[in-house]
Order: structure tokens, then C-alpha cells, then sequence
């Protein structure tokens, strides 16, 4: 039965990090921004690192998937769950030794998305053209830098974070 409600939060938070993605499109100049980002860092808080990753890269893959975008679902799903899992071990490692741990890691793990997306688009589109979006890149991540802090926030104060994560058993 427990088993049963973890798969069932961490198929809900992929469910919700696909929508934040392909529902909430921002265009920029090479593609898009999204909101996805801020809910996978917020899958990590709430459903801890392996289930957090794990949401992460179904909900971005699939979101790749069903936009078309073909090429990125493997890519999508290995550099997302790993910056998800970058997240939880920071926050682990820095839990009571720093302010906001969660921050130092969604920032860890962000700088790896970048360098991950990065080298994917060296090799789909040469480097040059990879060093032109790469700006693009920087500011999604910092959007979902922002998006976080203010969903943590609000959750925070209303006592909803807490309460979603002894739900989650963290």
C-alpha cells in the first residue's frame, strides 16, 4: 500500500512538471522558457532526491516527447533527473551548515543543466551555435531559481510544505 502512494505522488509531481513545461511556454529567442525547472526543484523538496529525480526526468521527457521534440527526450530525462539529484545530495550534505540549503543545490544543479544541455547542443548543432543559446539556457534556469523560492515560500509560510513532505515521508 505504501509503496503504492509514493508511486503515485511521484507519477503526480511528473504529471505536474510536464504540464508546468508544456503549458506555461515563454518564447525567447532560441525556443522557450518554462516553469518546469521550479517544479522539479520543488519535487525534490517535496518528494525527496531519488523520487524527486525520478519525476523530474519522466515529467521533462514526456513533455519532449509529446512536443515533438524527439531528439531530447533521452537527453531531457538524464540531465534533468541528475540536476534533481544534485539538488538532494547538496541539500543533504548542507543541511544545518547553511542557510537554504535547497538553494545551494538547485543552484549546483542548475550550473549542471546548463553545462548538460550545453554539450547536447555542441553535438546537435556544432559549438558555436550552442555558445549563442547558451545565454537562453542561463535564463530559464534563474527563472526556476525564482520560481522555486517563491513557491517555497509561500508554502513555507502557509505550513503546506511541511506538511507535503511528511506526507512524502521526508
Amino acid at each position: 500500500m505504501k509503496q503504492t502512494k509514493e508511486s503515485t505522488k511521484t507519477a503526480m509531481m511528473a504529471a505536474l512538471i510536464f504540464l508546468a513545461i508544456s503549458v506555461v511556454k515563454i518564447p525567447t529567442l532560441h525556443g522557450y522558457t518554462h516553469l518546469g525547472d521550479g517544479m522539479i526543484l520543488l519535487g525534490v523538496l517535496v518528494l525527496g532526491g531519488k523520487r524527486g529525480a525520478l519525476a523530474g526526468g519522466i515529467g521533462a521527457a514526456l513533455a519532449d516527447f509529446c512536443g515533438g521534440y524527439l531528439q531530447w527526450v533521452l537527453p531531457s530525462f538524464c540531465i534533468k533527473a541528475l540536476m534533481a539529484a544534485i539538488m538532494a545530495k547538496t541539500m543533504e550534505k548542507l543541511e544545518g551548515k547553511v542557510p537554504c540549503p535547497w538553494l545551494w543545490g538547485a543552484v549546483l544543479g542548475g550550473l549542471f543543466q546548463i553545462v548538460g544541455y550545453t554539450a547536447m547542443k555542441v553535438v546537435y548543432y556544432g559549438f558555436w551555435a550552442a555558445m549563442v543559446m547558451t545565454p537562453t539556457l542561463l535564463m530559464q534556469t534563474v527563472f526556476g531559481w525564482i520560481v522555486t523560492g517563491v513557491l517555497v515560500g509561500v508554502l513555507q509560510t502557509s505550513g503546506l510544505l511541511q506538511q507535503m513532505q511528511r506526507g512524502s515521508g521526508q
